[in-house]
């Protein structure tokens, strides 16, 4: 299993507040490459997996994780937390956005997003 990239995932309180924080860091260089109206995610356009997201809430989920991790086999992942008796905060599920991902807690209670992108 590989890791393909981390992004911090910042909660804000309002839509408004998500084009703030966009136009902010684009000063720093960052282009936006996905915007659903509950997040904005920013990207390097020199280096893509740089990335930070920006979210009011989560569509599909109870909380709003505090970092994504993608990876090249979600499901692997996913079997080694459950067998590891990790709390699972949100089961394996496919989105309709193109992710496959499920949502574990981690020892100091922060909530880490574990996607693959579907092909």
């Amino acid at each position: 299993m590989t890791i393909r990239r981390i992004v911090p995932n910042v909660r804000l309180e309002s839509e408004s507040d998500l084009a703030r924080h966009r136009d902010f860091y684009e000063l720093l260089g960052f282009r936006e490459v996905m915007n659903q109206g509950w997040i904005t995610t920013l990207a390097s356009p020199a280096n893509p997996t740089a990335q930070i997201s920006f979210l009011t809430h989560d569509a599909t989920a109870p909380v709003v994780p505090d970092l994504s991790v993608e990876v090249t086999d979600v499901e692997a992942v996913y079997e080694q937390a459950c067998a590891a008796g990790a709390e699972i905060v949100l089961p394996l599920r496919d989105e309709e956005w193109g992710v496959r991902r499920f949502f574990v807690r981690d020892p100091r209670g922060r909530v880490v997003n574990v996607l693959s992108h579907v092909d």
